[in-house]
């Protein structure tokens, strides 16, 4: 398959998409620019520069600005969220979010979010890189 051909997407999986986007956005663990950038205290526009560089998760939302999940800014996952993203190659806040939340086998059915939590972030890097490069 090249570029150019593509699977057509289901207007019903779509909409099942926007819907868990949705209610991801809404969830309680969740901040806005101005709140993520309260709690680190830096400026919105910082909080901006991180989300484009890789050093902080932002979610994209229909309206103006991001979500930022709270929980990247806990210590352990504040010095691996950077890491993650250049071992993955991506900034997309949906994508890091999506990887960081999933279970893995070779985690132990553990999401790589829950092993950095319990002390795992060098193991789940090296999991990251060994993605990154397929």
């Amino acid at each position: 398959m090249t570029r150019a051909d593509h699977v057509p997407i289901s207007p019903d999986l779509l909409a099942r998409s926007q819907e868990v986007r949705q209610q991801r956005l809404a969830a309680d663990d969740m901040l806005s620019m101005d709140e993520a950038a309260d709690l680190a205290g830096v400026s919105r526009k910082t909080i901006g520069a991180w989300i484009d560089k890789g050093r902080a998760i932002g979610l994209s939302q229909i309206k103006r600005g991001f979500k930022l999940p709270r929980w990247q800014f806990d210590p352990g996952m504040w010095d691996v969220v950077p890491k993650l993203a250049a071992a993955l190659h991506t900034t997309e806040g949906w994508a890091l979010l999506a990887y960081l939340e999933t279970p893995l086998g070779e985690l132990d059915g553990r999401t790589p979010r829950q092993a950095i939590e319990q002390g795992d972030g060098e193991r789940v890097l090296l999991l990251a890189n060994h993605n990154g490069e397929a």
